[in-house]
């Protein structure tokens, strides 16, 4: 049996549309680079498609809040590395750490907690998770040390990576 990744890792180029005049990555534009290399990572490791769910079953994830802070500029036409983790999840809501990478992963740009809310959109509601899903979940998450997003900033600079 294949074990699944708990870090999942994609590449990604800056693009000319998502940068500022300083060919700077606009910082609403971090959260698209983390959200849709999210969604590519877990179809492509954990073949779960979110668009199908939400089509066949009327079950998907929303977003319930964000964090992110900038600590280095992501610059226009520049290779970043993207790495996701699941790092906490309940019956209904899952908690992912997003981090963005120079391509050596030698400095550290951005990072992102996102709370995702399991949501039944015929019903309009907040749903369980199946079992398929929480021993998925119990499979693959990634706990960190720190349980507060600062605590966890502070943990990159002291690294000064």
């Amino acid at each position: 049996m294949n074990t699944l990744p708990k870090l999942l890792e994609s590449k990604v180029k800056i693009r000319f549309q998502d940068c500022d005049p300083f060919n700077h990555l606009n910082n609403a534009a971090y959260i698209n680079y983390f959200i849709n290399a999210r969604e590519d990572q877990i179809s492509e490791n954990y073949h779960l498609d979110i668009y199908k769910m939400a089509r066949t079953q009327g079950i998907s994830w929303v977003v319930g809040s964000n964090q992110i802070t900038y600590i280095k500029p992501a610059f226009l036409m520049e290779e970043v590395v993207i790495s996701t983790q699941l790092i906490y999840f309940n019956e209904t809501q899952l908690q992912v750490e997003l981090r963005m990478w120079n391509k050596d992963k030698t400095e550290i740009k951005a990072v992102m907690w996102s709370t995702f809310v399991h949501f039944n959109l015929l019903k309009q509601k907040r749903e369980e998770h199946s079992d398929d899903l929480m021993q998925l979940f119990t499979t693959v998450v990634n706990p960190i040390e720190q349980r507060v997003f600062e605590e966890r900033i502070l943990s990159f600079k002291k690294q000064k990576v």
